[in-house]
């Protein structure tokens, strides 16, 4: 492993000294947004945790090396690349690896790299899930699998708006993945703080979370946690809009014969172009606000821990 992982040495320090370290990914920053707003978003997120008292790890595949912690000079290469950058989920890592290529790693390709770098709390937009349509496609995103079977808290907005959200929480229901409301009884719906759907554990404290998952993984029982945070209200973005500009999309990229690894960063552009900046205004903030609550979480998990 160690010829193919290397941990940034603050990174490497912090989980020795048993300081809170958090997990951010990477398809954020080539997939998600456009330069330069990809770059400024991912440091601005890095200095939200580091603001609240832990030290970051931004998670990426470069020149072949699994990285857990990129400089600053790292992560703006991988901005500058942008989509160029392989798109990297669990069946491509070692691909990416062999190829000694650039990789931005999607949702279930972080949480591998996090747990095997020894971190246990990952925050990111929002999860992947059950596609639109599945029932018919079989689209279903490698993210739910990989909650199942790896061990690492997953602190995000909800699914992306874009899915088919009562079947994703049907899936990770099937899986034995929890899902926890923080603060809320009802699962957010990515841009907006409403889907309309319950949780399976409301959880208002991070001590109270950090306790529960300590009992998890001191039981053995393998998988993650979806820890749904909605995004702060005033930063919302009406749910009808969202729902218009979503359903738009969606019928763009049918036409357009869109599908596999290409349809959510297509999706997403064409939101954020549909409602004339917003969207991208409010994944901005959501990420922010999971990255501080992400923050939270590792601090009270490593006084649990000890």
């Amino acid at each position: 492993m160690n010829n193919h992982l290397e941990i940034a040495t603050e990174v490497q320090a912090a989980l020795a000294n048993n300081q809170a370290v958090v997990a951010l990914e990477s398809t954020i920053i080539s997939h998600g947004m456009p330069f330069p707003q990809n770059v400024e978003t991912a440091l601005k997120v890095e200095q939200a945790v580091r603001n609240r008292g832990a030290i970051p790890a931004t998670i990426a595949i470069l020149n072949g090396k699994l990285k857990a912690g990129l400089s600053v000079d790292e992560i703006t290469e991988l901005g500058k690349r942008g989509t160029s950058v392989a798109k990297v989920s669990r069946r491509d890592i070692p691909f990416v690896l062999a190829q000694q290529a650039y990789g931005a790693t999607t949702v279930a390709a972080t949480m591998i790299i996090t747990e095997k770098a020894g971190i246990r709390v990952f925050a990111t937009g929002g999860i992947g899930g059950v596609h639109r349509g599945a029932t018919h496609t079989m689209d279903i995103s490698a993210d739910l699998q990989e909650l199942a079977q790896t061990n690492v808290a997953v602190v995000c907005a909800g699914a992306k708006s874009i899915l088919d959200l009562k079947l994703t929480l049907e899936y990770l229901e099937t899986k034995g993945v929890p899902v926890i409301g923080f603060g809320t009884d009802e699962f957010p719906a990515f841009f907006s703080r409403k889907s309309g759907l319950g949780v399976d554990y409301r959880v208002d404290k991070v001590e109270d979370l950090a306790k529960a998952l300590h009992i998890k993984w001191q039981l053995d029982l393998k998988g993650g946690v979806v820890v749904a945070n909605p995004i702060p209200e005033r930063f919302e973005v009406e749910y009808a809009a969202i729902q218009s500009a979503t359903e738009q999309a969606l019928q763009e990229a049918d036409v357009a014969k869109i599908a596999g690894k290409e349809i959510t960063p297509f999706l997403l552009s064409r939101i954020e172009q549909l409602t004339k900046g917003e969207s991208l205004k409010a994944n901005i903030q959501l990420v922010l606000n999971n990255a501080r609550l992400a923050t939270d979480l590792a601090i009270a998990l490593s006084r649990v821990v000890g």
